[in-house]
């Protein structure tokens, strides 16, 4: 059992809880436009390059984990959350359908709890601020106590628990246990589920297109993201064709000793990831496993192939730079690898192919337990939106009911708002009972 709060802590989270309120208060008559302004100003004065470059690396810094040069180049989620946030109305008359004479109306949630990763305090927080503030919430916002310097903040297990009590939703970015204690809050919440990213390469792709978006999805932040491609599924026809593109990107094949040595210290007895090779360096990896690897090397990869299961730790999400290696016959087969990897772990977070048969895409599509698939994209770099994509830009990616969550859609400013539908009277809509029930109607019935 963990400790009690304090009489200490409870009044601190009592006193900003009553802030927020009147935060709200000050806000809850503004046009679009003075919230569209206020948006601006959050994203501006969090996400200039100036201001997130040094809290970005200070994160790393704190935390021990990430890529010190790369993450500052997270700054452009929060541009891409702004331009979602403008073009979505989140005051007064939001959608109307003249059909079905219905008129929905936004309103706040409320005060909102937001948990903070310890892989992005910098991100995380102003991507939120953006959207609620849009929406006319306040959020009050509680970090990783590992990256609590970057978050200003100080924080504790009994806070962050009673602050989750005294909120109206919580929005929990981060591991199981954070989602778990959100859940059991007594009050709405969106959590995220976990990843473990697996990506099918067929025979009509593109290598040198693959293995470089692979390369780059798989060492952004080190792969500290569970979006960071953990599995790679190749068509054997084209295995060491891919092998040699994903060698040529940096890319360095471990033999059957040295990932035994990865497998000893990547996971503890109790089969939890190590924090000392957590999105590290691939030198580090090897360093704290036993062996060496050039300098110019970017992620390490291991031959995987027939080991899924939950004793083979390699088909687990990894969370740093290495990824398996599997391959396949003829496509049907990739389809029964991605459904025994998601047994093991990652289901309902998100799946890729590099193919350019729409038959594959569609196969994939329709059997893979994921909420999202990314068809010739890096991985790390389109789940929670790009700018050449589609997706909602978010910083927290629902995994529906097969990742325990609530939605499977990216969380975004439409998930921080009460919503009123206006119903007018229509002509009537009401089918004949023949139409209906179609062939069965009139049939004889015990």
């Amino acid at each position: 059992m963990g400790r009690e709060i304090t009489e200490k802590e409870q009044a601190l989270v009592d006193k900003m809880v009553s802030k927020a309120k009147s935060a709200m208060v000050k806000i809850e008559n503004w046009t679009q436009r003075d919230l569209d302004r206020l948006s601006q100003a959050i994203a501006w004065y969090a996400g200039n390059e100036k201001t997130f470059t040094r809290l970005a690396q200070q994160g790393v810094d704190e935390s021990g984990i990430g890529d010190r040069a790369g993450r500052p180049g997270k700054r452009f989620k929060i541009h891409m959350v702004l331009r979602d946030v403008l073009r979505t109305p989140s005051t007064g008359i939001v959608e109307t359908d003249a059909k079905k004479g219905l008129v929905k109306y936004a309103k706040p949630a409320g005060v909102i709890a937001s948990l903070i990763p310890m892989t992005n305090p910098a991100m995380t927080p102003p991507v939120t601020g953006v959207s609620s503030a849009n929406a006319r919430n306040a959020v009050i916002f509680s970090p990783h106590p590992r990256t609590a310097a970057t978050t200003c903040e100080r924080p504790s297990i009994p806070m962050t628990q009673y602050l989750m009590e005294s909120c109206d939703l919580t929005l929990a970015t981060g591991g199981k246990p954070m989602v778990q204690a959100a859940y059991s809050s007594g009050k709405p919440a969106y959590g995220v589920g976990a990843g473990n990213s697996t990506i099918v390469v067929d025979e009509t792709a593109d290598l040198n297109e693959a293995a470089k978006n692979i390369m780059i999805s798989k060492t952004s932040d080190f792969g500290s993201g569970c979006s960071a491609d953990g599995n790679i599924v190749i068509q054997k026809s084209i295995y060491r064709n891919m092998v040699s593109e994903l060698k040529a990107n940096n890319g360095y094949l471990c033999n059957s000793a040295e990932k035994e040595l990865l497998s000893r210290v990547m996971w503890d007895d109790k089969e939890n990831r190590t924090f000392s090779t957590i999105a590290c360096k691939p030198q580090q990896l090897a360093l704290v496993a036993g062996f060496e690897i050039p300098e110019n090397i970017k992620f390490l990869m291991v031959e995987n192939n027939g080991q899924i299961g939950k004793e083979h730790k390699f088909s687990k999400e990894k969370l740093t730079t290495l990824m398996a290696l599997y391959y396949f016959e003829e496509f049907p087969d990739a389809l029964n690898i991605i459904q025994k990897i998601y047994e093991v772990g990652g289901k309902g977070h998100s799946c890729g192919i590099y193919s350019t048969s729409d038959k594959n895409i569609d196969a994939l599509a329709r059997v893979a337990p994921v909420s999202r698939m990314m068809v010739r994209q890096p991985q790390s770099k389109s789940n929670a939106g790009s700018w050449t994509n589609g997706m909602p830009m978010t910083s927290s990616l629902g995994c529906g009911i097969w990742g325990g969550n609530i939605t499977n859609e990216n969380v975004t400013m439409k998930h921080m708002m009460n919503y009123t539908w206006v119903s007018k009277p229509i002509q009537e809509d009401r089918p004949s009972e023949r139409e209906l029930f179609g062939d069965f109607f009139g049939q004889e019935v015990a």
